[in-house]
Parts: structure tokens; sequence; C-alpha cells
């Protein structure tokens, strides 16, 4: 079949690059514009030296795409900037998958709470698939807008919601971590290597802006409102991601009847793992992969359990997943593009 051409709005950010990895290797897709305004002009080689010898087109202005010519577009923006040019690209593109923050919620005064703007497409929200591939299968099937999760929210939900009819929603904690490409490619103090290496911090303390993400999905899946407390981490890794997730079970279920929740529900998943028992997820075991391994343990107070998420950031937290949903979108198989292992060391 002919291939679909392929745009990638931010293409000179690191969910950009790694989009543009993931779809080289896709059978129906062709990348046939890339767009960074700061860098326009330039070859794609010049920002990205691994990937100068592929024929990619040169970096241009969105504003210079014959959008008239693009069937599908993967929007690597940061929020604010994403939502603006999706309602202008959206009136020529059929398929869009946006991998910022700017769909992700459904509530306009919760995103202006959230992000400190007012949302300038509020109508598309409502249009807007939450996409996390796993839960969403039948709503992506010929939708036109999907909003990807943001990795934290990947990692944690894939974690929580086989259990939330079995736990108490009001005792929820999420400990998670992040390598530092999570932050973005940006000239950036606190991101330098003296800056970042050799240490581990915690950030936005009580207030990440992914909490209310998290919290809209798991009061979706159980119908009742649900606050986690949520706590982000940098530490110096390239990329990978790890959610540690500390929940109380209720009355009369065991970390057994636990595990086989878990086990029957992602047993024919091609990307999400549970892995036996005693087994401790490692993040340098999905790195560079769109797989999400998750491990299920007892915790030292009676009655609590504790389950570990890890995920690449940059793949299945982000371009990986995009993808993914875009196979789904086009009710393709869903593994196109993805079927890679990790890369070990």
């Amino acid at each position: 079949m002919q291939k679909l051409k392929t745009a990638i709005l931010g293409a000179s950010g690191y969910t950009g690059a790694e989009a543009v990895r993931l779809i080289n290797n896709h059978p129906k897709l062709t990348i046939s514009a890339l767009t960074a305004n700061r860098h326009a002009g330039k070859a794609y080689g010049e920002v990205y030296p691994h990937l100068a010898h592929s024929g990619y087109p040169k970096l241009a202005k969105w504003e210079d795409v014959k959008w008239d010519e693009i069937d599908v577009v993967f929007a690597c923006l940061p929020h604010g900037a994403s939502e603006e040019t999706i309602a202008i690209v959206s009136n020529n593109v059929s398929k869009i998958v946006d991998l910022s923050a700017d769909f992700r919620l459904k509530d306009a005064d919760l995103y202006a709470r959230t992000y400190g703007r007012t949302h300038t497409a509020p109508k598309l929200l409502d249009k807007a698939i939450y996409g996390l591939s796993e839960y969403a299968r039948d709503d992506l099937a010929g939708a036109s807008l999907t909003a990807c999760p943001g990795c934290y929210p990947t990692a944690s939900l894939l974690a929580l919601l086989p259990a939330m009819p079995h736990i108490d929603p009001s005792n929820i904690i999420i400990d998670a971590k992040t390598g530092i490409s999570g932050a973005g490619r940006k000239e950036n103090l606190a991101f330098l290597y003296p800056e970042s290496a050799e240490g581990a911090h915690a950030y936005a303390i009580g207030n990440h802006r992914h909490g209310p993400e998290i919290d809209q999905m798991l009061t979706n899946a159980i119908g009742q409102n649900v606050e986690v407390s949520f706590t982000p981490h940098l530490v110096p890794m390239n990329r990978g991601m790890i959610a540690t997730c500390y929940v109380k079970l209720n009355d009369g279920m065991n970390l057994a009847d636990l595990r086989a929740v878990y086990e029957t529900r992602y047993k024919d998943e091609p990307f999400v793992h549970v892995e036996a028992e005693g087994i401790v997820p490692h993040t340098r075991h999905v790195r560079a992969s769109n797989q999400c391994r998750i491990g299920i343990f007892a915790d030292r107070r009676a009655g609590h359990a504790i389950i570990i998420s890890v995920i690449d950031n940059l793949t299945k937290g982000s371009s990986g997943q995009a993808l993914q949903n875009l196979n789904l979108m086009m009710e393709w198989d869903e593994t196109l593009g993805l079927d890679m292992v990790p890369v070990f060391p």
C-alpha cells in the first residue's frame, strides 16, 4: 500500500527525534515534513548527527509545510504551543497524535489551573481521545485526534488501573523517578552534567502537573473521586522511568489475588509484562523499547502492597505510545514499527 505522508512538529526535541527513529522502521509511514522553527533550513543531521544519512527532509517552519499533502501528524511540541498549531492543521490533516499535555485534561478550567494559561482550543478537548493504548483501543479506532498520556501517568496508570477495584482509592502514594531526558532538550543550568550527575532530587513537590492527569483516569476507572499523592524525582540517567506505587488492599484481598488480577489483565498485551514473583523490574531492561514491566510485592505493613512499573520515558512514555496509538487509530496491528527488543547495556 502507499505509505502515509507523516509530519513531525517539534522534530528537534527528544520526543521528536524518538518519533523519527521509530517511524523510520514503520512499514506504512514515510516522513514528509519535519518542523523546528528555531532550526528551520537546517539538515536534520545538523541537529541529530546519528540521523544524518537517512534522507529526511530539511527542518522547516510549521507554517511552510503543505498541510493538504500530509496524512498524519505527530505533534511533539511543548504544552501551549501544541493546541494553537493543532487547531489550525486539523482542518487539513485527518490523523493527529499530540504528545503535549494540551488535550489530556477534559476540563478546560482544570487545564488553566494546572498549566497557568487559558486553553485556546477548548472545542477540541471533547474530540481528543486520551491515548493510554491498553485502555483506549475501542475509542482510538477511527479517531482523528489522540492525546498521548504523559510519561509519569503512563507508568503510574499501567501500574494502578488493574488494582483500582481492589484497593482503597483514598490511600494511593506514587513515588516516581525519571531520567534527565524527561525534562526535554533545552539549555538549562539544572540539566547540565555537573548539575545533575551524582545526585538525585524531588521536584514539583505536591503540585506536579501530571497529578491531575493521573487523578482523572483513576476517577473515571472506578466512578468516584480519586486524588493520589504523587512526587516525581530526577535521577542521573539519560532515559528511563520507574513508578513505585503504595496501596492498601481491600478487606478480603491478598497479594496472590492481586497478582492474579494483573496476570489476567495483561496476559495478552504485547508491551505490558508482569514479572514473575520476586523479580524486581529494572529500567535498564526496557531501555529504548515500548515495553512496560510491572512487579507486585507485599509491603511490610499488613494489608498493603507495592506495585512497581518501569518504562522508557521517551518510548513507551512518549513517542512509542504515540505510534502505538496511531496504529490503533488506523486499525492496524498495534505493534507495527514497535516490535524491537530493549537495548542493553
